[in-house]
């Protein structure tokens, strides 16, 4: 079992912006789900974990190793796909894969042959394998940057922001393959897509600002929300007065009417009892710190 252990986590940039606020984390195998805004902190905590920046203090342990002070122990034992995942021109699959693997230090050409095919058949790009990177689609280099993260059997793999502006299928097929590698490894997914989160991720965390607001398992944190979530169509004139007087999570325009969703212990006079899902946990969570 590994386990990734953060404790009181700071991070101010010389600028002076405080990018992580005292957080503290306990992740084991499976996948974990890092959810927030754009601009929560997200990409500087998974950039902090993989020893591309130092905190300002506290401390981040991977399988009781101090990775602060060690970070090539984390870099030996990670697979870590950006946000952007940029690829060489001009190079075939197989041949950029067997340059980042002999950069990740797999010397044996018989070794390094077979993990390539291996990962290469395991996302579905195989019959590819001589075409050129910078020629694929957007959820074919996903696919790819999954198999280079994959090199070298790490033990912790983060995927900061992988599905954005994937297409359904490519996002299914994307999210089937996190999913299919997560049981014996830590799988860190940081996004901003409830969606992402609620299909994949048995814990996750709700981030905000640079802080941690909420910590649990999506379905226990819906659970929590029940007999509290009610709704209404109402006149967009009328739309200022309900958000002083409720607690306004979410609003959305149907066929021209304005319907709004709010959280409150007792039914409000008009409202209707709504079934919660995850994404009225992340918007109530954030409108309580907003």
């Amino acid at each position: 079992m590994n386990t990734l252990k953060i404790n009181n986590l700071e991070l101010t940039y010389k600028n002076g912006h405080q990018a992580i606020r005292n957080i503290s984390l306990e992740i084991k195998n499976g996948m974990f789900g890092l959810l927030g805004p754009n601009g929560a902190g997200k990409s500087s905590l998974m950039k902090t974990i993989v020893g591309l920046q130092k905190p300002s203090s506290g401390s981040i342990q991977f399988n009781d190793v101090d990775i602060v002070s060690n970070s090539d122990y984390i870099k030996k034992n990670l697979g870590f796909l950006p946000q952007d995942f940029g690829v060489y021109p001009k190079v075939s699959a197989y041949n950029l894969l067997n340059h980042i693997a002999i950069l990740k230090g797999i010397k044996d050409d018989t070794e390094r042959k077979n993990q390539i095919q291996y990962l290469l058949e395991k996302v579905n790009l195989w019959n590819f394998k001589n075409k050129e990177v910078h020629t694929f689609s957007g959820g074919m280099k996903q696919r790819f940057g999954v198999a280079q993260a994959l090199l070298a059997s790490p033990k912790i793999i983060i995927v900061d922001e992988p599905t954005a502006g994937l297409d359904p299928e490519e996002r299914n097929r994307f999210n089937t393959l996190l999913s299919d590698i997560s049981s014996e490894v830590i799988v860190i997914l940081s996004t901003h897509l409830v969606q992402d989160v609620k299909n994949l991720c048995s814990e996750m965390t709700i981030m905000n600002s640079g802080r941690i607001l909420k910590t649990g398992k999506p379905k226990e944190l819906i659970e929590d929300l029940e007999g509290k979530i009610w709704s209404k169509f109402i006149d967009n004139d009328e739309l200022e007065t309900y958000q002083s007087n409720l607690k306004v999570i979410s609003q959305q325009l149907i066929e021209r009417q304005l319907q709004i969703t709010v959280f409150a212990s007792t039914q409000p006079e008009g409202f209707l009892p709504v079934e919660p899902i995850l994404e009225h946990v992340y918007f109530n969570i954030l409108s309580q710190n907003s």
